[in-house]
């Protein structure tokens, strides 16, 4: 080959028109990154179809990701090499020309004179890449020099750096040891005047001590003086304690004597006003005077004095008739009334949403609430916050809570009015057979959904 002028003879395996070694990175990176360019520009039935994938990407990420299938087709296909050869015909033509002739402008960048040999081949073209491989080797190696320089330079200039610095923080540990000293005699000094003081205060404590003795003695004395003069007023005291209270009884005997005879003229009248009732059969009433006025007949006037029997089990004024009973005494079948209005909810759930209602009804009515839950719907005890006027029960184990409510009908005295709110026949009915009223568990819904 012909180089600066002259023509240069190849010999080995450049001479057989291949090289020796791989392409330099630089060489090979312009041989792909026109390839690349061509393969954006060609229609896409003109790409080989190896790249043909590659042709809708990027022109960068073309030749990052089509790289290795670019260089071994170009190695192998003479046609797609001379075809990528062909945009720097057009755009360097004498540059072209001039490695074509084997004779190389000395102002040419070798990478570029590289390339060019690599896709047109010329006669000794492998001469050229590795005239190429040798300058870029030995650009690194003067690049690699020059770094080297730099780093001894910059690494001088710290060793001088570190030299001035171990200079100075030797110095200021020189004074730092100098401080010392000062301030460690400063302590010993302070140390012997503080065990100079603290002697003297021992002694001085000593005597207080002796002196706290003398006087701790004496009030001793004068606390079991005192301690003798209190247990004589505490005689004293109980004394007249012992009098007053004696005094006091004798006033509450008075006292009791006509309190005793008022509770036997109470009571003695309470049971004859129970007997006329019973011998007459007077039911409880929730009249009142004005519903006598206007004429009404005598069978409307036993309808209202009598709300238990007039009424219907079903009629929705039972349930305000029965409220409005005086002292009377309301008990719900919990878990009845729930499972009729809400049974869709938890149990906890139910429980909450009636005793709600029922607080504000027993608000509403003053009347004595109690409702009862079956213990046995519980997996284990609750807390359950009743409101206020309203008590809760759940029953024992072993028994049920219609059971529960047969007891608190038959504790109530006779004669009080007791309504017993459940849609259980059986429980209805005994709740009829021990003077209670029974009513439908629609009926409360009903009441509390008004409310």
């Amino acid at each position: 080959m012909r180089c600066g002028g002259s023509r240069i003879i190849d010999s080995g395996p450049e001479a057989a028109g291949r090289l020796a070694r791989p392409l330099p990175e630089a060489v090979r990176q312009r041989v792909v990154e026109t390839a690349s360019a061509l393969i954006g520009a060609l229609p896409p039935d003109e790409v080989p179809l190896p790249l043909r994938r590659f042709a809708r990407f990027e022109r960068r990420k073309r030749a990052k990701l089509a790289a290795q299938p670019i260089a071994a087709l170009l190695e192998k296909d003479d046609a797609f090499r001379r075809r990528v050869a062909g945009p720097l015909r057009e755009a360097q033509p004498e540059l072209v020309e001039e490695v074509e002739a084997g004779r190389v402008p000395p102002a040419a960048e070798p990478v570029h004179v590289a390339a060019i040999a690599y896709l047109v081949r010329p006669e000794g073209w492998t001469g050229l890449v590795e005239a190429a491989r040798a300058e870029l080797e030995r650009s690194a190696t003067a690049s690699e020099e020059e770094a080297a320089e730099r780093r001894i330079a910059a690494l001088t200039e710290e060793l001088a750096a570190a030299r001035a610095a171990r200079s100075a923080e030797l110095d200021k540990l020189r004074a730092e040891l100098r401080e010392s000293k000062a301030e460690n005699a400063e302590l010993r000094r302070k140390l012997h005047e503080a065990r100079t003081k603290a002697k003297a205060a021992h002694e001085r404590a000593e005597e207080l001590a002796g002196s706290t003795g003398r006087e701790l003695a004496a009030a001793r004395d004068s606390a079991a003086a005192a301690d003798k003069e209190l247990r004589r007023l505490r005689a004293k005291l109980e004394q007249a304690e012992a009098s007053a209270e004696t005094a006091r009884r004798a006033a509450r005997e008075g006292r009791n004597i006509d309190d005793v005879r008022l509770r036997v003229l109470l009571d003695t009248l309470v049971d004859a006003a129970q007997g006329v009732r019973r011998e007459l059969a007077l039911p409880t009433t929730i009249g009142r005077p004005a519903d006598l006025v206007g004429g009404a007949d005598a069978d409307a006037q036993a309808q209202r004095a009598l709300p238990g029997r007039a009424l219907s089990d079903h009629d929705p004024q039972l349930l305000d008739r029965l409220l409005a009973l005086p002292k009377v005494h309301l008990v719900v079948d919990g878990y009845n009334v729930t499972k009729t209005g809400y049974g869709e909810l938890t149990l906890a759930d139910q429980r909450a949403r009636l005793l709600s209602g029922l607080g504000g009804l027993a608000a509403q009515t003053r009347a004595e609430v109690t409702c009862v839950f079956d213990g046995a719907e519980l997996d284990a005890p609750v807390a359950t916050m009743a409101p206020r006027g309203v008590r809760v029960r759940f029953s024992p184990p072993g028994r049920t809570a219609d059971e529960m409510i047969g007891d608190l009908v038959r504790a109530e005295p006779p004669g009080r009015p007791v309504v017993v709110v459940s849609s259980d026949r059986e429980v209805a009915d005994a709740a009829r057979r021990a003077g209670a009223r029974p009513a439908l568990s629609t009926l409360l819904l009903r009441r509390l959904g008004r409310a």
